[in-house]
């Protein structure tokens, strides 16, 4: 190819993928499925030819780019949630994938029609599902309970499983001589598991070793991080294949369970890469499905996409979870997420190239077959999700909760105040000594940057419905509400000014698009507010009657209380805005912050 071609080729990539992400998000619909589609278009129209354009590079930086991708699903991943969700994990991953295989290459051997070899490396790629596509579909959801963990975990842990299931039928369908199969699988499982846990953890704690100690300049930090994460795949794979997979993940994991270093400049940076890399593979892989291939299916492929998601997944989970604690409601709502993403794609293709050199022409099926199950997972789960998910009572139609981004004391007073009423609360903060405090007063808490869109992976937003931006910051409420919007709504999303509300002729105030709502009216601040508490102000509570009206209320107090929720009859919070302050009636309950007169005393 010519220079300027290739140029143009890997521009085009980016700005398709980048332009899909962009176009789902307005769209409010899972990003896989626009950037399957461009990159099919694509492709097929000629524009993008992968082949070509990476030639044997092409697989090499697939792989590269999945290992990167698993890591920074390894820094999502708490350890302290195993306490909760350990047992049925386990079961998950262990007996899940060989029902979920076994199921899988039945259906494809009677249904599609293909030998029993490419049958068994297509029910071993389509164990997998993915954190690219769990994630979003979760943070779309907010489900209740330990489902969300749960899910999480699954969807990172089946990635290196399946891809050494796919490895391990590979390597039988090579052996003429079958009677040491055993002995192969044992070595295969055996060394995968072993080098991947040692390179990683190792990988994992070098790493660390040389960021505590200041070996590395900041600057250097993140690229010495992908570096690492590199090298620690590349090597994994080299003593034993799809081993790779594994290390990233638990050099993630060791990363993210230390407390003595602090890694948020570099989980940001991966988050970043990580949207790149997921835009760029699937327009690249999507390229690479010829539209020919397709009209040769038959019906049976949609039979096939039906039976994996309406037979093998619930089976899987109804066989993994038997004895589990798990109730009925997420027994379902487990059956019900198998979305597969971009290491299903990434190993079919791989591995069904390997079969065709080797003479197995049949396996060049398996890439449009696993596309079209990709297609049809992720638009099926993700239309059905949230529906099922409230029908189920695992998601609330209209959350109460309260994500409160900033724990200065009075906002930590007005949070407790609401959890001891039964009003969900969610404090966020990258002060840790004021996020400890939090978490001791019995809050759910979450240490980090809310900015952050590893943050928005990790929370727990079970009854949240709301987001308030209360740090002593005007631009970081600004972000905050901009970064939230897209998951609460605009109208559910407020921010606090630090001092004053500057004037409409102010040049420097924020872009009204960079805003949220406006909390309180023009002479309250978060400085009005800190030292109103520091006078010794209270969170009070007042119940609005008919004989106690709202205005009743604020000649009472004038100006020594400050109104900031109420809740409606029915516990709903409403905020006290500056645009559309609310007028509680009889049944309300108001919280504010208030200063009580001091007590007379007798003389």
């Amino acid at each position: 190819m010519e220079e300027h071609t290739i140029l143009i080729a890997l521009s085009l990539i980016a700005v398709l993928g980048v332009g899909a992400q962009w176009l789902a998000w307005r769209i409010q619909l899972p990003s896989i499925l626009f950037l399957l589609f461009i990159g099919f278009i694509a492709g097929n129209m000629g524009w993008i030819n992968t082949d070509e354009l990476f030639g044997e590079l092409l697989f090499p930086v697939v792989s590269m780019s999945v290992g990167l991708i698993l890591f920074e699903g390894g820094l999502s991943l708490k350890l302290r949630e195993l306490k909760s969700i350990g047992g049925s994990l386990l079961a998950l991953i262990t007996i899940g994938p060989i029902i979920t295989w076994l199921l899988s290459t039945l259906s494809a051997f009677y249904i599609l029609k293909l030998s029993l070899n490419v049958s068994l490396l297509l029910g071993a790629i389509l164990v997998v599902t993915g954190p690219t596509v769990i994630i979003p579909l979760l943070q779309l959801v907010r489900p209740k309970g330990s489902v969300d963990s749960l899910l999480k975990w699954e969807g990172i842990l089946i990635d290196p499983i399946g891809a050494t299931l796919a490895l391990l039928v590979f390597e039988v369908i090579q052996i003429e001589d079958k009677t040491h199969i055993s002995n192969e699988i044992f070595l295969v499982v055996g060394k995968t598991l072993f080098i991947g846990i040692i390179f990683g953890f190792l990988g994992g704690w070098f790493l660390l070793q040389m960021l505590r100690r200041f070996w590395i300049p900041d600057q250097l930090q993140n690229p010495v991080t992908l570096m690492s994460v590199l090298a620690v795949f590349a090597f994994s794979n080299v003593w034993q294949e799809e081993s790779g997979l594994l290390s990233v993940i638990v050099m993630g994991i060791v990363l993210a369970n230390q407390h003595h270093t602090h890694i948020h400049h570099i989980v940001e940076f991966k988050e970043n890469l990580r949207v790149l890399l997921i835009s760029s593979l699937f327009i690249v892989l999507a390229a690479r499905v010829e539209l020919d291939t397709i009209r040769e299916l038959s019906w049976t492929v949609l039979a096939f996409v039906l039976i994996c998601i309406l037979i093998v997944r619930p089976l899987a989970v109804l066989l993994s979870t038997v004895r589990s604690n798990l109730t009925t409601k997420e027994k379902i709502f487990l059956a019900w997420m198998a979305p597969r993403g971009i290491v299903a794609a990434a190993v079919s293709s791989i591995f069904s190239l390997h079969l065709v050199e080797l003479g197995f022409e049949e396996a060049a099926i398996v890439p449009p077959i696993t596309f079209l199950v990709i297609v049809g997972t992720v638009l099926i789960y993700g239309l059905t999700a949230k529906p099922l998910a409230l029908r189920l009572g695992l998601a609330e139609p209209n959350p109460k909760g309260i994500l409160f981004v900033g724990s200065a004391p009075w906002v930590l007073a007005l949070a407790e105040e609401l959890d001891e009423n039964d009003i969900p609360v969610l404090m966020v903060d990258s002060n840790r000594i004021a996020i400890s405090a939090a978490r001791m007063a019995g809050l759910r808490t979450y240490y980090g940057s809310a900015l952050s869109e590893r943050a928005i992976g990790q929370m727990d937003f079970s009854g949240i419905g709301r987001a308030l931006a209360l740090t002593p910051n005007d631009e970081t409420n600004a972000l905050v509400c901009v970064h939230y919007a897209t998951l609460f709504g605009r109208s559910k999303v407020y921010q606090l000014d630090s001092q004053h509300k500057p004037t409409p002729h102010d040049k420097d105030t924020l872009s009204t698009s960079l805003e949220g709502r406006t909390l309180f009216d023009e002479s309250v601040s978060f400085k009005t507010l800190t030292q109103l508490y520091a006078k010794g102000a209270i969170i009070k509570k007042t119940g609005i009657t008919e004989e106690f009206s709202y205005q009743d209320y604020k000649e009472m107090y004038h100006e020594n209380s400050i109104p900031i929720i109420a809740l409606t009859p029915e516990d709903t919070p409403v905020l006290f805005t500056q645009q559309d302050p609310p007028t509680p009636g009889p049944g309300y309950t108001i919280y504010s912050l208030t200063l009580l007169p001091e007590p007379v005393t007798q003389a």
